[in-house]
C-alpha cells in the first residue's frame, strides 16, 4: 500500500470566466494533483464559454453537467417559452448560447450528473444535489439537508456547488464540502475559488478551500470585446456588479422588481440599487423585500 498522499482537486461554476480559469490552473500547476475533477456550471453567466470549455475538454478532465450547462442546452435547441427567443431581458442568455459552437454543445450535453473520483473512490461528485443540478447546499443548509444528500449517495463525501458559496461540514452520516466558484463566487470574496482533497494512507481526508487572486479588469474588458456587455443589456450589467462585489445581484434585482410590482428594467436599477445592500445577507434582504408595500 502507498504511504504518499493522494490530493485531488475540485473546481466548478467558471461561467464563461477564462482569466479565473487561467489563475486556477497556473495555481495548480504549483500543486502535485493525481486527479482534477470539474463539478459543472463551465458556461453561463460569463463571455467566454465556448473557450472555457475547450480549454476544459483539452486537459481531459472528468466532469460532471451544471444546471447552466443544461440552461444554455435549452436555449440552443429552442426548448424554451418562445418569447424568451426575442424579448430583451433574454438577450444574455440568447447570445451565450450562440457562442457556444457545435462542439462545445456536444461536450455539455454528454457530461453526466454525478461521477465518483477514480483516485478516491469515497468521494462522490455533483454539482447541486444527489437529486438536481438545479438546487444547492450552501453554509444555510441544515444537518438534515445535509444527511438526506448523503444517504442518496454511496459514498460519505460528498462535494457540490451550484451555490458559489464554499463550505465544508461534517455529519453523523458523512461529510458535505462545497468548493465555491472558480468565476463568479458569492461570498464577499472575489478571487477565484475550488478546494483541494488531500487522502492520507489512513484514508483520513482533509480538504483546503484554495483562493486565487486573479485581474478581474480583463475579465471585465472581455465582457466588451467579446460583445456581451453590448449584446446582454441589463442581465450583463448585474452580472458585471456580481463580479465586482462577489455577491448575488440578478436574483435579488429579480425578487425586488416582483416584489415592488415593478417591471424588472433597465430604468428600475437606480431604485434596486438604492435598495439593495451588497453586503446583507440574503436572507436579510428577503426580510427586507417582505416590508415593501404591496409584497406577499
Amino acid at each position: 500500500m502507498s504511504t504518499i498522499p493522494l490530493r485531488i482537486a475540485v473546481l466548478a461554476d467558471i461561467h464563461g470566466n477564462l482569466p479565473a480559469l487561467e489563475a486556477v490552473l497556473a495555481d495548480l500547476a504549483e500543486l502535485a494533483v493525481d486527479e482534477v475533477l470539474v463539478g459543472g456550471d463551465l458556461v453561463g453567466r460569463g463571455p467566454e464559454g465556448r473557450a472555457v470549455v475547450h480549454r476544459i475538454a483539452a486537459l481531459g478532465w472528468r466532469g460532471v453537467r451544471g444546471n447552466h450547462e443544461d440552461y444554455l442546452l435549452a436555449f440552443s435547441e429552442r426548448r424554451v417559452a418562445a418569447e424568451w427567443l426575442t424579448a430583451p431581458e433574454w438577450s444574455a442568455s440568447r447570445f451565450m448560447a450562440a457562442e457556444l459552437d457545435d462542439f462545445a454543445r456536444a461536450y455539455a450535453a454528454q457530461l453526466p450528473l454525478s461521477i465518483a473520483s477514480e483516485r478516491a473512490p469515497h468521494l462522490r461528485l455533483v454539482h447541486g444535489t444527489p437529486r438536481s443540478n438545479n438546487e444547492g447546499l450552501g453554509p444555510w443548509s441544515s444537518d438534515g439537508e445535509l444527511a438526506a444528500s448523503l444517504a442518496a449517495v454511496a459514498e460519505p463525501l460528498l462535494v457540490c456547488a451550484h451555490t458559489h458559496r464554499s463550505f465544508e461540514r461534517a455529519v453523523p452520516a458523512g461529510r458535505v464540502v462545497n468548493v465555491g466558484s472558480v468565476g463568479l463566487p458569492f461570498n464577499r470574496d472575489p478571487r477565484a475559488q475550488y478546494g483541494v482533497f488531500t487522502v492520507f494512507p489512513d484514508g483520513r481526508t482533509e480538504v483546503e478551500l484554495r483562493r486565487v487572486p486573479y485581474d478581474r479588469r480583463e475579465t471585465l474588458e472581455r465582457y466588451r470585446t467579446s460583445g456581451f456587455a453590448a449584446a446582454g443589456g441589463l442581465t450583463a450589467v448585474l452580472l458585471e456588479l456580481e463580479l465586482e462585489h462577489a455577491v448575488p445581484v440578478l436574483v435579488p434585482f429579480q425578487r425586488w422588481a416582483e416584489a415592488s410590482k415593478r417591471p424588472a428594467h433597465a430604468d428600475q436599477l437606480a431604485a434596486f440599487l438604492d435598495f439593495y445592500r451588497p453586503g446583507e445577507s440574503l436572507r436579510g434582504f428577503f426580510e427586507r423585500l417582505e416590508t415593501l408595500p404591496g409584497s406577499g
